[in-house]
């Protein structure tokens, strides 16, 4: 895969992560707690995905038994830990401080990928980094000015929420090397439904009620196609082609999404440092991008030059 297309794929996921908060406060309006969220979006998400590889290619859910890790990696420690983590650090400290944790991703990535992959750390990765995090706390609005104290308990939450998301693109990139990026998210969801389904308890009348909603109906169903099938085949697929480091930062455009949606469709206002920290992020990705040198250019265009002569 051409490696634009690749960070085309990565940046679509990053928009649909990012307009994840639209459905969900729709769904939290209707009486969903955190943990039936995360069930409803990961069951919805199987349920999509195996009656689209059943129907495409049934050759794509052949897996070996002993490959299950990957897929405990990817569905279960990345995706249910992330999840609680996330919503158990909110609650500890506020959603702000939460998300800018969540944001530490990219430099768990870029270790784990320096051990695993061999991935260098340069200069360019290090200041991408520095302008991700910084500008992602532009963003959710940590910065510049940090106000209360929270508890070394939901700080801990916070990182570890970042630590597992940040394993996705880990787990992710190992299974690649055997199995198609479809293969590898339609497993994701199906060990993650299975691992988080014994924690929703059973359904009652109410929650069932629920789902007869319209509003309700097309959030989750949204939830499930968008912001999570969608999202997850192309960053998956983006992992094939990017490094994982690089595949990270390019991510972290979800705040900077979340953000304008926010605005535009909440009428939530941007202040002069959330700008800044758009463009801070924006840049971050536009570093990490791998442009044509222009020696190479140059080469190219005297090699075409030179062809009617040698002809």
């Amino acid at each position: 895969m051409n490696k634009r297309i690749a960070y085309f794929f990565i940046a679509t996921a990053a928009f649909f992560w990012g307009i994840i908060g639209v459905f969900v406060s729709f769904l939290y309006e209707a009486g969903f707690n955190p943990t039936q969220v995360v069930a409803l979006r990961v069951i919805i998400a199987a349920i999509i995905l195996f009656i689209y590889i059943y129907i495409k290619n049934k050759h794509l859910f052949k897996i070996k038994l002993a490959d299950c890790k990957y897929f405990v990696g990817t569905g279960i420690i990345s995706i249910v830990f992330f999840n609680w983590c996330f919503f158990n650090a909110i609650q500890e400290t506020s959603i702000s401080v939460a998300a800018i944790l969540l944001y530490t991703a990219p430099a768990f990535v870029t270790i784990f990928s320096r051990i695993f992959f061999k991935e260098p750390i340069t200069a360019k990765k290090l200041t991408a980094l520095l302008l991700t995090f910084f500008g992602c706390a532009f963003v959710v609005g940590i910065l510049p000015k940090i106000n209360g104290s929270f508890s070394t308990y939901g700080i801990i939450l916070g990182l570890g929420s970042g630590l597992f998301y940040g394993l996705y693109s880990i787990f992710g990139k190992f299974a690649l090397a055997k199995y198609d990026s479809l293969t590898v998210t339609v497993y994701t969801f199906i060990f993650a439904a299975l691992a988080i389904i014994p924690f929703i308890g059973l359904p009652t009348a109410e929650s069932l009620s629920l789902l007869t909603n319209f509003k309700v109906l097309f959030s989750g169903i949204s939830l499930g196609i968008f912001s999570t099938v969608l999202a997850f085949i192309l960053y998956t697929k983006g992992l094939t082609a990017v490094e994982t480091s690089n595949a990270s930062i390019i991510a972290t455009l979800e705040p900077v999404v979340a953000a304008v949606s926010s605005f535009l469709i909440f009428q939530e206002v941007l202040n002069g440092w959330q700008y800044l920290g758009i463009i801070m992020v924006i840049t971050a990705v536009m570093i990490i991008q791998e442009w044509p040198k222009a020696s190479m250019k140059n080469k190219h265009l005297q090699e075409n030059a030179e062809q009617p002569l040698k002809d």
